[in-house]
């Protein structure tokens, strides 16, 4: 049914109707995706896809010369895949999954950094992960620091009502 706008005509809904469908649709965990969380989102979300072209092109192009290294970069843009997409959801199921593709992410990139330096036979070409992200300006290594601690933050706020 069509609203009919103050000047007579058929109009789009009114702000109360906009901000009840706003409240109707949020829950506590929408703030995954709000202030700071936005920003979050969005550098998940570059690393998304500079991480997927990377590991798409050493896979199809490079495989033979690396396969651990581009494994490892493949691996890093699914997880970033899901984190964005979870970051963007923002609700308790998203949020616990982003809780552990961040606890993975971070694990990967000590693992596979400690990994490059231990075994550095097996990382002939550098992983998205490979000496802690050093390729990436170590942001590999920050990112999921400040995305457990987001969620976190997001967790406890919602626990809170």
């Amino acid at each position: 049914m069509k609203r009919r706008s103050r000047f007579g005509g058929a109009g789009a809904a009114s702000a109360n109707d906009a901000h009840a469908e706003e409240t109707r649709t949020s829950t506590p965990y929408s703030a995954m995706h709000t202030g700071p969380g936005r920003a979050l989102t969005a550098v998940y979300g570059v690393f998304a896809l500079s991480a997927t072209a990377r590991a798409g092109y050493q896979l199809i192009r490079e495989f033979d010369v690396a396969p651990i290294a581009y494994s490892l970069s493949a691996l890093a843009a699914v997880i970033y895949i899901l984190a964005t997409i979870c970051l963007v959801i923002g609700n308790r199921v998203a949020h616990r999954i982003a809780l552990t593709a961040c606890g993975i992410e971070f694990l990967g990139v000590i693992v596979v950094g400690i990994l490059s330096h231990t075994h550095p036979e097996d990382f002939a070409k550098p992983s998205v992960w490979s000496n802690f992200g050093s390729g990436y300006g170590f942001i590999p290594l920050v990112l999921p620091l400040i995305g457990l601690w987001w969620l976190v933050h997001v967790g406890r706020r919602a626990a809170k009502g």
